[in-house]
């Protein structure tokens, strides 16, 4: 586990600086439920479980669900949505990359735009499918970020780079595009079937958005020192002022949760 878990620095923030509400959460877990047939007794595991956004729904809807995370800060956002822990959920301090389950223990498993932060996505793969039972479901999903909120991410990263390259960013971008999960499952007998769950509008003002990047709510955030990092922003809020027009103006978009089911059976 890496010594610097930046999720620790932003649990608290997470949920409202992110797009996926708990009520959309609940129209996603209900296309989950009938895509892989659940029935009173489906257990769920979700490696990078986080703050629980994905899973919470399943949970409150009786099903045994294992939770897994790096971050300690984060499980415990979960915890707090919850007035005790219920008997049908497991919370596990550990990194998420290794499994510490055995075989054929699950039958589902989520990871949700995660698969980039381990170490080597091909031992993951086979760790997910070793902890599968043989008639189970792996989904591996994301939420695609809405089309104005990347253009204005965008924009303060062309900004950022006037300061310093983002070399972070450059890696991250090389290891979602070395990641082919389809070829890999496929080559061991998987069948894919690929979804949009759900689609819904999010709206934020400029002002508000600017409000998550003070908060340092993001990765990119955290690529450069303090000072370059508020010295940009202040540049970035004087370009989103000419730019927009105003701080109150709304951006308006479509996000999507995006899910590719694998399975053998």
């Amino acid at each position: 586990m890496e010594k610097f878990n930046y999720y620790d620095k932003i649990a608290k923030i997470y949920d409202q600086t992110r797009w996926l509400t708990p009520s959309i959460a609940e129209e996603v877990v209900d296309e989950i439920v009938v895509l892989v047939k659940a029935t009173p007794v489906t257990t769920f595991l979700e490696p990078g479980v986080g703050t629980g956004l994905n899973v919470l729904p399943l949970v409150k809807r009786g099903y045994c669900v294992t939770g897994i995370d790096a971050s300690q800060e984060m499980l415990a956002q979960f915890r707090q949505k919850l007035h005790s822990i219920p008997p049908n959920l497991k919370l596990i301090h550990a990194d998420a990359s290794r499994l510490p389950f055995s075989d054929n223990s699950f039958d589902v498993i989520l990871t949700v735009h995660m698969l980039h932060t381990v170490s080597n996505w091909r031992k993951f793969l086979d760790e997910v499918e070793r902890v599968l039972k043989p008639s189970g479901f792996y989904l591996n999903a994301q939420w695609l970020t809405p089309p104005a909120r990347k253009e204005f991410e965008d924009y303060f990263r062309v900004i950022l780079s006037e300061y310093e390259p983002l070399k972070h960013s450059k890696r991250v971008n090389q290891t979602l595009n070395n990641i082919n999960v389809d070829k890999y499952l496929q080559s061991k007998k998987y069948r894919s079937n690929y979804l949009i769950a759900k689609e819904w509008t999010v709206t934020n003002t400029v002002e508000e958005l600017l409000s998550f990047f003070k908060l340092r709510a993001y990765g990119l955030c955290w690529q450069v020192p303090e000072a370059i990092f508020y010295s940009a922003l202040k540049d970035f809020e004087e370009f989103c002022c000419d730019h927009y027009g105003s701080l109150k103006t709304e951006l308006s978009s479509t996000a999507k949760f995006e899910i590719w089911t694998y399975s053998t059976s």
